[in-house]
């Protein structure tokens, strides 16, 4: 077998992955310096935007050490937490990591959930210092952190800078010691983890792959194990970091497959690659993603539904995570009900259908789904405010519940206290990092993470908090539906399903904000919010006002009064016959701003 060592970075957002596999690539010659850029590995146009990985993505680079010629392959990985299944397959890929920690801020939460990941996967973890050349980082300190978090010895922990290059030669040099070579064919029959994959136009689905057992070539019939779908493989190679065909890829080698495959939820994450009908076994680990969020998207005009079907059946092929459904909307239209990953994943797929597809959309309030045991023993899953079951209903209501981790300065404990007081927290474990930030152990509702949670924590902390999180367990939920009803007629499109400590809250805030958009109507309209079988919070609209004596002069007074009476008892069965026309801009407004 080849020198290969395979491995991985991993690391919280916005601490120099991308960077330093720039470096890494710059000096072992595997992009030239002419076609060097920043965030190579980074092909997305948002991910470059914004500085965070979205796409994994494998490259193989040649480094001579020792008077060998190793193999290294890298897999660059997500840091957010919405994507940490994409992450755990990656790891299962490789050997070892790198354990990436930023000498200005320490160890931060979503770190600790990646590298406990790690552990659990028995891989060599080599502790790495990032960004030393800044001038205010405490490297120091943040090796001790490491030291502390690891038990390792000082002199193991790597210091590098991703931007000046000083310590990355002598990394490579350590995955090549310290990294162990893949594990030996167990068979000759073919088998491969997918980690990753991608879609283009003229060739299909392109999956990324690790080989564990036996060799795959081009023109070999394949299988996804799980999918039960074959398909001959149209090209076999690696990426360095542009595609590359080779004849064969063996035992421990990273590579692609061009399936040709052009229809959506066939390749997936997880999912185990062997030869047609051969009968193998899967490899261990794999799960379907189950989505945490569910949001609606409509477009702004009708007339661009049948693009934005078209739009999410084209992003399903290149993210397997992305489930959707059709529903319609009696105000909005004809949209889709999507399951994502979490706000991030919502936030990413809303940006690319505008961007890549050229659609304005209307994207409704994120919910979650509540598991809904009725009298009769029968369960149902609803993820939509105006299916969840009426006040009275004889029902339990179960929710999802995280266990989160929450790492800031100790000053701002009392804050962030009050913080979790406000979303519904249960205070777990406290622990204190050797430079003195406080790590909080909490568990809390869903529903409450995603109630701006993480935007109103780094408000309190001044930036300073980092937060990870990951679904815990189903609980009994303490919501009720809120209702928001507009001349005494329930407007669907605005329930929502609140905890009952925040119900008279969210009624009052809902019913100010419809107050100030809703345009004035011919008669007095009143706008109220309704939970647990009774009105909570009221405001009335007076009508518009018209002088219908406007046109006369001169003539008796009775003549005024008439009229003036006349519009009096229109007015009046306007009120009891008359509905609202609520403009769609209302709609957009009450969805988007809400917080």
């Amino acid at each position: 077998m080849k020198q290969i060592r395979n491995f991985s970075i991993i690391a919280h957002i916005d601490h120099g992955k991308s960077t330093l596999a720039d470096r890494m690539l710059e000096i072992t010659h595997t992009v030239e310096v002419r076609k060097m850029k920043e965030q190579v590995l980074d092909s997305m146009e948002l991910e470059r935007e914004r500085g965070i990985t979205i796409k994994m993505q494998p490259v193989r680079m040649s480094h001579v050490y020792g008077g060998q010629t190793y193999e290294l392959n890298l897999i660059d990985t997500p840091g957010h937490i919405d994507f940490s299944y994409e992450v755990s397959r990656a790891l299962k890929a490789v050997e070892g990591v790198l354990l990436l920690v930023d000498a200005t801020q320490g160890i931060q939460a979503q770190t600790l959930t990646t590298l406990s990941m790690a552990r659990e996967l028995g891989l060599r973890i080599i502790p790495v210092l990032s960004k030393i050349d800044v001038p205010h980082a405490r490297v120091s300190e943040i090796r001790d952190e490491i030291v502390t978090l690891l038990g390792c010895d000082p002199s193991e922990v790597r210091a590098v800078s991703g931007k000046t290059g000083e310590g990355v030669l002598d990394l490579l040099n350590t995955i090549c010691e310290v990294i162990p070579p893949p594990r030996a064919s167990l068979s000759d029959s073919f088998r491969g983890l997918v980690f990753d994959f991608q879609y283009s136009n003229h060739r299909g689905v392109i999956v990324f792959f690790r080989v564990f057992d036996g060799t795959v070539r081009k023109g070999d019939k394949l299988e996804f194990l799980a999918a039960k779908k074959s398909f001959t493989a149209l090209e076999v190679g690696f990426l360095s970091p542009e595609e590359k065909p080779i004849e064969v890829l063996g035992p421990g080698e990273i590579g692609y497959i061009v399936t040709g495959i052009k229809e959506p939820g066939v390749a997936s994450v997880g999912d185990t690659l062997i030869r047609e009908r051969s009968g193998s076994e899967s490899l261990a680990g794999y799960m379907q993603p189950k989505p945490v969020v569910w949001a609606s998207v409509f477009p702004e005009s009708a007339d661009d539904f049948t693009i934005l079907r078209q739009a999410l059946d084209r992003l399903k092929l290149s993210d397997s995570s992305l489930s959707y459904e059709e529903e319609s909307s009696g105000v909005l239209g004809r949209g889709f009900r999507c399951g994502l990953l979490g706000m991030l994943h919502l936030e990413i797929i809303a940006e690319r259908l505008r961007r890549e597809f050229d659609l304005d959309l209307v994207i409704t309030l994120p919910s979650i789904a509540y598991e809904i045991t009725y009298k009769d023993g029968t369960i149902e899953n609803i993820y939509a405010a105006s299916r969840f079951p009426d006040h009275g209903a004889e029902v339990s209501v179960r929710e999802p519940w995280v266990t989160a981790k929450i790492i800031m300065p100790p000053a701002y404990v009392g804050p962030v206290m009050t913080l979790l007081y406000e979303h519904e927290a249960v205070m777990g474990d406290t622990e204190i990092f050797g430079d003195g930030r406080t790590l909080i152990t909490v568990e809390m509702p869903l529903r409450e993470l995603m109630r701006n949670f993480f935007d109103r924590l780094k408000n309190a902390t001044s930036g300073y908090a980092s937060l990870s999180y990951e679904i815990a367990d189903m609980r009994s939920a303490d919501v009720v539906r809120l209702d928001v009803l507009v001349a005494d007629e329930v407007v669907p499109a605005f329930s929502r399903v609140v905890g009952i400590r925040r119900v008279e809250t969210e009624a009052q805030a809902v019913v100010e904000k419809l107050h100030g958009i809703l345009p004035r109507q011919m008669f007095v309209m009143k706008i109220q919010s309704r939970a647990q079988g009774r009105i909570i919070s009221s405001r009335t609209i007076s009508a518009m006002k018209k002088d219908v004596t406007g046109y006369l002069y001169g003539g008796d007074i009775t003549r005024k009064m008439k009229l003036r009476e006349k519009q009096k008892k229109g007015k009046k069965k306007m009120k009891e016959h008359g509905t609202v026309n609520i403009p769609h801009e209302v709609f957009m407004k009450m969805v988007r701003d809400d917080a």
